[in-house]
């Protein structure tokens, strides 16, 4: 895995860094195929039960393509005769964002500030945002001439409706942490100082608690939004029973009964 994206598991919590501090995390093939990579190895282990998905500085979570090497690569394939200039979507972006969202573990993004393009994308993705009061989304793509990509067209009408989804893209411009948290962008506000701390004891939590019911809540979420009520309340019945038939569900109502905290298994 390439040092532009860190990556460490530790008492079920897998913390996923973006190491590119001094080009404000920005997005190259290389710390592309390593963040695409570290969130499969994520979804894939049983040991890890949740994911903080972060980055390093304090500037930028992520400002998106890294557009010094893709001037380059636009320029190369323009030289070979290539029209397919942004295969990058269909190798990078959209296998990150369907590993984020299809993972059936919580995924938690700190974000520490500007998140733009598909950085936006990627934290949006995530299953909770808790951001620094110096955070800062935008999603740019109309400015350099270029379409939603990264999951922001599902993702950001459901959170803060059609009208102004289509307003942020048409129109990009910088959201600050207070307004991204009255429109629902971000489920927690704190002091830059308290992000890393702040974010941390969130996916720790998360880690530390049913996981099937998690996957459950978060599966039903995703189905809810384009079916039917009757459709949405069939599946919550399959869900339901999986989550019923958990170890956890059972370590849960013991708990209760003997009123004490429940240690759950993740399974």
């Amino acid at each position: 895995m390439a040092d532009t994206v860190l990556y460490e598991v530790g008492d079920g919590l897998a913390t996923i860094t973006l190491n590119r501090p001094e080009a404000m995390n920005a997005l190259d093939v290389a710390t592309k195929v390593a963040l695409r990579d570290a969130l499969r190895d994520a979804a894939g282990d049983g040991a890890v039960r949740a994911v903080l998905l972060t980055a390093a500085g304090d500037r930028a979570f992520c400002v998106g393509q890294d557009l010094k090497e893709h001037t380059a690569l636009l320029a190369e394939n323009r030289s070979r005769g290539t029209t397919d200039t942004m295969s990058t979507v269909r190798e990078h972006y959209n296998p990150i964002a369907r590993a984020i969202t299809s993972m059936h573990k919580p995924v938690v993004a700190g974000v520490n500030g500007v998140a733009a393009g598909a950085g936006m994308g990627f934290a949006l993705a995530a299953d909770y945002r808790v951001a620094a009061d110096t955070a800062s989304f935008n999603t740019s793509f109309a400015g350099v001439a270029l379409s939603a990509d990264s999951g922001l067209s599902w993702t950001l009408p459901r959170m803060i409706g059609q009208g102004r989804a289509t307003d942020l893209l048409l129109f990009p411009r910088t959201v600050k942490a207070q307004e991204a948290y009255d429109l629902g962008l971000v489920n927690r506000l704190v002091p830059a100082a308290d992000l890393a701390r702040e974010a941390a004891a969130v996916a720790r939590a998360l880690a530390g608690g049913p996981t099937v019911a998690y996957a459950s809540i978060k599966e039903s979420l995703a189905f809810a939004t384009d079916h039917s009520l009757d459709e949405a309340l069939d599946k919550e019945d399959a869900l339901q029973t999986r989550a019923g038939s958990s170890e956890d569900h059972a370590i849960a109502v013991d708990a209760f009964l003997a009123k004490r905290k429940p240690e759950y298994l993740g399974r």
